[in-house]
């Protein structure tokens, strides 16, 4: 899935910084992603943060097995603080070699320690780009993060058994598009997407 290990701490820290800029105004707002608010993307996120930084350290339980469901997800009250802690977190589990063989599990599937990092780097990718797109922030990903998610998202779009997207059916972009733009299409989200 990745040609070799890559920081998550670059993409974890764009992250940090895009939950910093909402607003308790914005927490019910649309995202990119149907039927999901802003307070359930963020809820989102800090649930599979929790998960993926188990998976990295091979604590597998309550958190690793259970399914994601993104619009059932929301926040708690100590969610801004809860945030940096998390995702710091996150990114020095990934730093461990340990993490990236082996098998481990997320979501309740079991999988290669490489190719949970290609699905974590994925998902603060085009969640990151839903919460920046949500809330009117600049968006910059992290490149090898970048180029993580593309390769994931390109590799599922093509598996005949997949259905051609894992987010939903892939929206066309062209293919002088930026990469964000590709991944973003690959992922079922229309780049040009406005609240």
């Amino acid at each position: 899935m990745t040609d070799s290990i890559f920081d998550l701490g670059p993409q974890t820290r764009v992250v940090a910084r895009l939950v910093e800029g909402v607003t308790d105004e914005q927490l019910r707002d649309a995202t990119p992603c149907p039927g999901t608010a802003v307070r359930n993307m963020l809820g989102h996120l800090l649930g599979l943060s929790v998960a993926f930084r188990d998976a990295a350290r091979k604590d597998l339980g309550v958190m690793t097995d259970t399914a994601p469901d993104t619009a059932a997800s929301d926040i708690g009250p100590g969610w801004r603080e809860d945030f940096p802690k998390v995702l710091d977190g996150l990114a020095e589990a990934w730093r461990d070699p340990a993490a990236w063989s082996g098998m481990t599990r997320a979501g309740g599937v079991d999988l290669p320690g490489a190719v949970a990092a290609a699905v974590v780097a994925d998902e603060l990718v085009i969640h990151g780009w839903d919460l920046a797109a949500a809330t009117g922030q600049p968006y910059e990903p992290d490149p090898a993060a970048l180029r993580a998610s593309h390769t994931f998202l390109l590799a599922a779009a093509e598996d005949p058994t997949g259905g051609g997207g894992i987010f939903g059916p892939v929206v066309p972009v062209p293919a002088h598009a930026p990469l964000l733009d590709r991944a973003v299409g690959l992922s079922g989200r229309d780049p040009g997407w406005k609240p």
